[in-house]
């Protein structure tokens, strides 16, 4: 039985009620590795887990960072590996879950990151030009035209190291030994489902969530990248009809679904298995098969 489970895949697939099963069956805390999730006050949004769901289960690295600050993966690999540590020390499993594939490559992988405490302003560029500029340096970067907090960490990481980011991705040696697992499914279908979560998200109180943010003149970097946040606060800014915001949101987060995928298929040793969505205690049991195998 492995002492690291890892499970990956795109949003909205089932992986946190697959982590909360796994947990209570092998007697696991969950390590979360969602970059969103760490902040406090962006809930329903970030499809955070609720107490409810958590059953009982011990959470790391959950609503523990303030929304107006910037938390980078450099935090997150050192919070992490301590987490990893305190839970291997009551000799309980570690379940890493979530769907940021750095955070996790960060966590598990041989890198070392700098503080990026110190590192500049890129306030007086618009979201194309800092594009550009990542572009000149970095023509084979994989990372998305309208993720400006990733494109600035990507120009940062340049300016400390003096070598691209994407250069990073063949050094693969793992710290720890972990067992991958990934949850797939139809694309179709799962593109559906994700649009569909969006509504339900509105249901449960999305634009009043984000509402208080932008009353409470939250302005951290989160907020004007993280998928439902950075949308509706252009909405709250005039910039677009709520519409056309939450068109945007269905649009941003299917297309975060296929970056993932691309990513956990390039850069992990994933194991997947292929969701029931009309029987998930059946993916359940596939994957504990195999954990035990």
């Amino acid at each position: 039985m492995p002492k690291i489970i890892v499970i990956v895949g795109p949003t909205g697939v089932g992986k946190t009620k697959l982590s909360i099963s796994l947990a209570k069956k092998y007697n696991g805390e969950i390590i979360n590795a969602d970059s969103t999730q760490v902040y406090k006050d962006l809930n329903i949004g970030t499809a955070k887990v609720t107490e409810e769901e958590k059953e009982g289960v011990v959470h790391h690295l959950l609503s523990f960072v303030n929304p107006n600050d910037a938390y980078t993966v450099y935090d997150y690999q050192k919070d992490g590996r301590k987490a990893i540590d305190d839970i291997l020390a009551l000799n309980k499993t570690v379940i890493i879950v979530g769907g940021s594939g750095l955070y996790i490559k960060a966590l598990l992988y041989d890198y070392e990151f700098k503080d990026e405490s110190k590192q500049i302003s890129y306030e007086m560029y618009t979201d194309e030009e800092l594009y550009n500029k990542l572009k000149e340096i970095d023509p084979e970067t994989s990372v998305a035209k309208n993720n400006r907090r990733r494109i600035e960490r990507a120009l940062n990481f340049y300016k400390e190291n003096g070598f691209p980011i994407s250069m990073k991705d063949g050094k693969n040696k793992l710290l720890y030994e972990a067992t991958f697992i990934g949850l797939t499914a139809d694309r179709d279908k799962l593109y559906e489902r994700i649009k569909r979560k969006t509504e339900i998200m509105f249901e449960n109180g999305l634009l009043e969530e984000v509402k208080n943010l932008y009353d409470n003149k939250i302005k951290g970097p989160i907020v004007y990248s993280a998928i439902g946040y950075k949308e509706l606060y252009n909405y709250f800014d005039h910039k677009c009809s709520l519409e056309e915001a939450i068109s945007e949101i269905k649009s941003n987060s299917t297309s975060y679904a296929k970056r993932q995928f691309t990513w956990f298929n390039n850069q992990m040793n994933v194991t997947w298995f292929q969701v029931d969505f009309n029987n998930f205690d059946k993916t359940i049991k596939e994957v504990e098969n195999y954990l035990n195998s």
